[in-house]
Parts: C-alpha cells; sequence; structure tokens
C-alpha cells in the first residue's frame, strides 16, 4: 500500500466512524487528514520529479562516458593498473601505468627529480617467489 492508497483508507475509516463534525476534536482529526491528504499529494509530486530527474541524471552519465571514451579512448571499466613509486629526493607517492613504466623514465612531478625504472632483474613468471629465481625469464 503506498503513501496515497493509506491516506485514503484512514478517510475511510474516519467518515465510517460517523463522528459529528461540529465537536473540536473531530474538527481536529480532519483538518489532520486534509494536512495528510496535502503532504502526500507534494510527496508525490516530490516522487515524480526524482524519477524525471534520476532518468535525465542516467542520460547525462551514459553520454559523459561515451565522451569520456571517445576524448581519453577507455572507458571506466577498463581494467588499467596504476603502481605507487616512491622519490628518493622528496618522499612523494607519485601513481604511474603501465605505459609510464614502460617508458623507464620520467621527471618527479613533486621535484622535477629524474626517475629510471629498471625492470632487467625482475622475474616476471608465476612460480618464482624470490630475487634468486634462476629460470629462464629473467
Amino acid at each position: 500500500m503506498n503513501i496515497t492508497e493509506k491516506v485514503a483508507y484512514i478517510k475511510g475509516l474516519l467518515e465510517g466512524l460517523k463522528l459529528d463534525d461540529s465537536k473540536p476534536e473531530v474538527k481536529v482529526i480532519n483538518a489532520i487528514v486534509d494536512l495528510l491528504d496535502d503532504v502526500t499529494l507534494e510527496v508525490t509530486d516530490i516522487e515524480e520529479g526524482l524519477d524525471e530527474f534520476v532518468e535525465q541524471l542516467d542520460e547525462v552519465d551514459e553520454d559523459l562516458g561515451a565522451l569520456e571514451e571517445d576524448f581519453y579512448g577507455y572507458d571506466d571499466e577498463d581494467d588499467d593498473f596504476f603502481y605507487e613509486v616512491t622519490c628518493p629526493t622528496c618522499g612523494e607517492t607519485v601513481c604511474l601505468s603501465e605505459s609510464m613504466l614502460d617508458d623507464g623514465e620520467m621527471e618527479c612531478p613533486n621535484c622535477g627529480e629524474h626517475l629510471e625504472f629498471d625492470f632487467d632483474d625482475i622475474c616476471s613468471c608465476d612460480e618464482c617467489s624470490d630475487e634468486n629465481c634462476d629460470c629462464e625469464e629473467k
């Protein structure tokens, strides 16, 4: 039962009581039910406006996703990995993408220190877990 149906139910109960409308307490009850009816209409209007707003927001979100994909060449579902590197000079943490690491070098955006990345001594096989790996992938 939604809010409109509940107010209608309360009105029906009130009418079924066949109260004397001249009594002050009945006037108060009738005023409260009228107020509930007005509040129900306002809430219904707000809900309808909110539903329309949500639909428009969803459309904007879809448009923005398409724009991001066109402009940046990816969408928010890409599985890009980012790595954190700490600059030895300033101590700031910098987030790098795989393509930045593949370049092998960059300047720290905070202090300008030249940073180099060398991965020659790192094993990429899943079986090795220590630095003394003697597999062929090194």
